[in-house]
């Protein structure tokens, strides 16, 4: 597979994860994201919509993490940043495998509160999401640092940015506004990558060769 078409994935991995959660968000009676984490439309009827869309955003980040592998060649992030993207790929795909279990007043009808005992899928579902969202921030750091290093001080403190901010929201004490604040910490981390996805794209150098195609690209 081409180095071009493993960067796509990265592109295409966050609008497609976000716009899904956003559909849903308009059709699923019952559902409020002020109240409810958006892990939470893995559940009911429709359930499968969000599961699908954990592992398929999960699969082309592992995927781009192959592509970045191949652009980094050498330097500051260049083992490191390609580790923690695939386990933030890994992260998703493990959210939407082990989905939630109803908590929290949906699907309609379940208690409003935190069940008090959580299911086998629901204990390992609640270390999924903070495991990929971690990873995402690990990269942001690592490639910020990179940047840096590359003199390119614009992309650093975007991607410094995009980091601090998605980790202190998500990480904020407060549960009455943790739900809207981890899907808008999603939405910056969502769009850091998709950028940094796009930018790896439109730099690369693809030579094709008898075996494969191999990528070249200064991030």
């Amino acid at each position: 597979m081409s180095t071009k078409t493993l960067l796509s994935a990265g592109v295409v991995a966050g609008p497609l994860f976000v716009a899904t959660v956003a559909l849903q968000l308009l059709t699923r009676d019952g559902f409020d994201i002020t109240h409810q984490p958006m892990s939470l439309l893995s559940v009911g009827a429709l359930g499968w919509i969000q599961i699908t869309n954990f592992v398929v955003a999960g699969i082309l980040a592992c995927v781009f993490a192959v592509g970045l592998r191949r652009s980094l060649h050498g330097g500051r992030g260049a083992k490191w940043a390609p580790r923690f993207t695939s386990l933030f790929g890994i992260g998703l795909i493990a959210g939407g495998v082990f989905p939630p279990d109803p908590a929290l007043g949906y699907p309609v009808g379940t208690p409003d509160e935190i069940p008090s005992e959580f299911s086998w899928h629901g204990t390992l579902h609640a270390f999924a999401p903070p495991l990929a969202f971690t990873a995402l921030v690990v990269v942001s750091l690592i490639l910020a640092a990179r940047f840096r290093a590359d003199g390119r001080t614009a992309w650093a403190a975007f991607s410094a940015a995009s980091g601090v901010v998605s980790l202190v929201l998500s990480a904020w004490p407060d549960q009455d506004t943790s739900s809207w604040r981890l899907a808008i910490s999603v939405l910056i981390g969502f769009q850091w990558f998709t950028a940094v996805a796009l930018r790896c794209l439109r730099g690369a150098d693809v030579h094709d060769r008898a075996d494969h195609a191999v990528g070249r690209v200064r991030i």
